[in-house]
């Protein structure tokens, strides 16, 4: 009989990350890097007006331009689920920065030339591109972007307010947000005879291979997509972005490979964004502070093209018991781009609202803002009683409050001050769904002893193809350096997204049922493994789709420490912590990564990101780099992440709930309320800006 070896494991070890040489040598590859000879450049052209009909265009007269595809010449598509993807196919136009032609080009710089001598013929029209609370185009959606229901009530939320010894009734705003990964969204396409292949930056080959087939008419197996590395996501490369279809539209007409890299400012129009919020939370208490009444109101907006109902107030009906709730979701369908998945979509804004007005009625009652969340922690899912799988939301709140240092704070605003800087500190909350999506995965023995394991997961970042391999290892017991990980790549067995903090406990359920299976077929030979090897295939579909969702959350809390200059309003963070309950860690080193990256996100949700709209052209003003302000490292001063020990086989068979955004989600409320602890301002419409500061009367 011949068994593989057993070794101590490797997960639960801080290995550095498997790619790590090929990414600081530059050797890793990403969608419009890969060697090719004859190739192509695209550059979009982008719509000037909000909305309108492009009647006619101007072509330029370039020898370099080898065509300019817009809705007059185009080939035709097959329709979508996702309207966007139907692009240059009508002379609608719904958003500004909406692509309306294509120039492609022997050289990039004569792409680019092309495009901006490109003269539009548009018809404007009216536009409404600002959402309000009042609007009167709001709606309710059907469903939300989770399948939740876009309501639930339970019990007389009114009267339960109207009767409370203590209440607060808050309306926060989120402004527009933009992923802006390192990467821009970009591809490579060319066909072979009827095939499609694509080197492109996505979120997941197998998703954007299937969305891809249905835009062309193709079978899937006709499109090969290949996403190897990735320079981040957040969110925004989920699903098939309209640089997909161009590029492989592009290729087809020109017949040689096209590159498309979408420039910077057209990340802010093309790819979608996190949706604005407003957000009236109103609470009911006892005098001991025990909540009575919960209600958590949301207004957003989607585009005229596309519904996208994002989930704020999702999040409230799982943190805090009230006999007395009322959640709910309001539309409006703005000539705007649509809004996307990025970070925590739904928890990160919710979470945000939810938080202050917790710390609010803390403050009212004058009671500690940790003891406030410990009396009215439930038992069970607080509107249907579900039980939970695991919650150690409590453990997270004292484990962060000792580490932090949480104890004496005097809980008066305005009291602590060294030199010229106001200092406070203020604490949150956050829960995140703990999701697994369906993946297969193969793993191979040969006859060296060696093993691949193929799945078409990707690596956005997030050490993904490091803690694939871990997980090999141990299912199989041999040496870390014995295993290879083949991702990124749909012809592999077909894998989930990576979204939703799923990645590592789909295809780690997947791959490691494959090493099981196949450490079981080794178990059965009773020679040497045969010269073509051995392979065992794993689908986790079945039992995935078996899995209940309800009462399956990771847990966290938030720390953070601020000060802020008297005269100035500046705002710095001396010290953010997260303390973090989310199942089993497969990798240490990579996990501290994921959690104080979202974290540093947070910051940037709290004190700097805001997409600033110009109502009267739809437009973002600040669609760059330059002027879209984001955290650099002279603003993370103190970071640091600690999580607890957590067993809960029930999430899946790894015991792995996800990380990669929970870090995102409840740490801007902390430091939001460090701000109003330091200064005794209550800034409610975010970000908290200088100006916000000076002109309170509080300040």
């Amino acid at each position: 009989m011949t068994t593989a070896p057993t070794r101590p494991g490797s997960i639960g070890t801080p290995v550095a990350r498997i790619e790590g040489p090929l990414k600081v040598t530059g050797a890793a590859r990403y969608a419009v890097e890969y060697p090719m000879e004859n190739v192509a450049y695209a550059w979009v052209v982008q719509s000037p007006v909000a909305r309108g009909v492009l009647t006619a265009i101007d072509t330029p007269d370039d020898d370099d331009v080898l065509a300019t595809l817009w809705h007059g010449n185009a080939p035709k598509l097959r329709r979508s689920d996702d309207p966007e993807l139907q692009v240059l196919q009508s002379s609608r136009i719904s958003y500004r920065g909406q692509v309306v032609a294509l120039v492609v080009a022997e050289t990039l710089e004569a792409a680019r030339r092309g495009a901006q001598s490109v003269r539009l013929s548009i018809t404007e029209e009216e536009h409404d591109a600002e959402l309000t609370a009042d609007h009167p185009g709001l709606y309710t959606p059907e469903k939300l972007n989770t399948g939740d229901p876009a309501d639930t009530s339970q019990g007389d939320v009114e009267a339960a307010l109207a009767a409370a010894a203590a209440s607060v009734d808050v309306t926060y705003s989120t402004t527009a947000l933009h992923p802006n990964p390192m990467e821009p969204h970009a591809t490579t396409a060319f066909w072979v005879g009827d095939d499609l292949v694509l080197y492109d930056s996505n979120q997941g080959p197998s998703a954007i291979a299937k969305q891809v087939a249905r835009v062309f008419g193709l079978d899937v197996g006709q499109v090969h997509v290949v996403t190897e590395h990735v320079g981040g996501g957040f969110g925004s490369k989920g699903s098939t972005r309209p640089n997909t279809i161009l590029a492989a539209m592009a290729a087809q007409v020109v017949d040689i490979p096209v590159r498309l890299a979408l420039p910077r400012q057209a990340l802010f129009s093309m790819v979608g964004h996190r949706t604005p919020t407003i957000q009236r939370v109103r609470l009911g208490a006892t005098a001991d502070g025990v909540l009575t009444a919960i209600a958590h109101d949301v207004v957003e907006q989607t585009s005229t093209l596309y519904e996208y109902a994002e989930q704020p107030a999702v999040v409230t009906r799982h943190m805090y018991a009230a006999p007395n709730r009322r959640t709910s979701h309001r539309l409006t369908r703005l000539d705007m781009p649509t809004p996307r998945w990025m970070r925590a979509p739904g928890e990160a804004p919710g979470m945000l609202a939810l938080e202050c007005a917790i710390d609010e009625l803390a403050a009212t009652l004058e009671i500690d803002p940790i003891e406030l969340r410990v009396r009215n922690e439930p038992d069970v899912e607080p509107e249907d009683g579900t039980p939970f799988s695991s919650r150690q939301y409590l453990e997270c709140l004292r484990l962060g409050a000792e580490r932090f240092g949480w104890g004496g704070r005097d809980p008066r605003p305005r009291q602590r001050r060294e030199g010229n800087w106001w200092i406070g500190t203020g604490v949150a909350g956050a829960a995140y769904p703990s999701m697994v999506l369906p993946s297969t995965a193969s793993a191979t023995m040969d006859a060296t002893g060696a093993v691949t394991v193929d799945v078409a997961a990707v690596d956005i970042g997030t050490g993904a193809r490091t803690i694939l391999h871990q997980v090999a290892a141990d299912a199989l017991g041999v040496a870390l350096e014995r295993v290879t990980v083949r991702i990124g790549d749909s012809a592999l067995p077909k894998a989930s997204i990576a979204g939703g903090s799923s990645g590592a406990a789909s295809w780690g359920w997947a791959v490691d049922g494959a090493c099981r299976a196949l450490r079981e077929q080794l178990s059965r030979l009773t020679g040497p493994v045969p010269a073509e090897g051995l392979t065992a295939t794993f689908d986790a579909t079945p039992q995935v789709k078996a899995r209940e969702n309800a009462g399956k959350h990771a847990f966290g809390a938030h720390f953070a420490e601020v000060r802020v200059d008297a005269d100035t309003g500046e705002v710095r963070v001396s010290r953010l912590f997260g303390a973090y309950a989310v199942g089993r860690v497969l990798n240490p080193r990579t996990a501290r990564s994921q959690f104080i990256g979202a974290m540093t996100m947070g910051m940037g949700m709290a004190l700097h990101e805001e997409s600033v709209l110009d109502p009267s052209t739809g437009d973002w003003v600040n669609h760059d780099l330059a002027e879209y302000h984001v955290p650099v490292h002279a603003d993370v001063e103190w970071i640091d992440a600690a999580w607890i020990d957590e067993d809960d086989p029930a999430v899946n068979p790894l015991g792995v709930k996800g990380i990669g955004e929970i870090g995102i989600v409840g740490s801007p409320a902390a430091i939001v309320n460090a701000i109003h602890h330091a200064t005794g301002v209550r800034v409610r419409d975010l970000p908290v800006r200088l100006d916000k500061l000076l002109t309170d009367p509080a300040f």
